[in-house]
């Protein structure tokens, strides 16, 4: 291969996070409601039918389809389908950082504000019920954070052979910061109370 050609490549090639073309990308709203006792945090309990975390507490979000124009777009169809609303009952839409998870994920989170809380009429099969939190509770009570390690398995056809030390390589450990809120005996942890961490760090910075 030439250099010319070389250069031709580098100078079309838009940075991204290497191996991102792998991940499967998924959107998700933090939703805001306007109630009496100020601004509140909507939650989700997945529908104890699923197969994936059923019961499990999460925020309205999905996998971006390919007709979907953007991640944003994404963000509000989900939370559409999933709270039984309009687009024009969500407003204020805004992106927090987006995150790659050890689970093979990117996942473009944003907040949103919820208009028309009357007409909430959420998707039985996905959802099994909805529950709101105060934000106030969640700027005066800071996450719990817990360590998990991963333990490294290679296979069993692994190169041991092509390591300096072989079986006995000293393996780099790994491992995540697991966040939980919990509000009147519900567990928020996991993608989402990290979600809610960041989200909360943001409005309340300076």
């Amino acid at each position: 291969m030439e250099l010319d050609a070389i250069w031709l490549r580098l100078q079309q090639h838009t940075p991204t996070i290497l191996g991102s073309r792998n991940l499967s990308k998924y959107a998700v709203m933090v939703p805001l409601m306007k109630k009496d006792d100020g601004v509140h945090v909507l939650f989700e309990v997945r529908s104890l039918q699923l197969r994936r975390q059923p019961g499990e507490i999460c925020f309205p979000g999905g996998r971006i389809d390919p007709e979907d124009a953007d991640e944003k777009a994404a963000a509000i169809r989900e939370t559409k389908e999933e709270l039984g609303i309009d687009t024009s009952d969500i407003s204020e839409v805004y992106p927090l950082d987006y995150m790659v998870s050890p689970f093979g994920m990117m996942i473009y989170p944003f907040v949103g504000l919820i208009e028309q809380a009357e007409r909430l009429n959420y998707n039985r099969s996905e959802v099994e019920e909805i529950f709101t939190v105060p934000l106030t509770y969640f700027l005066k009570h800071p996450p719990e954070i817990h360590h998990v390690e991963f333990k490294a398995t290679p296979d069993i056809d692994f190169p041991f052979e092509l390591l300096v030390g072989g079986k006995n390589y000293k393996w780099r450990s790994r491992g995540i910061d697991e966040y939980f809120y919990v509000y009147k005996g519900r567990a928020i942890w996991g993608l989402t109370a990290r979600i809610l961490a960041h989200f909360i760090e943001l409005v309340s910075a300076g």
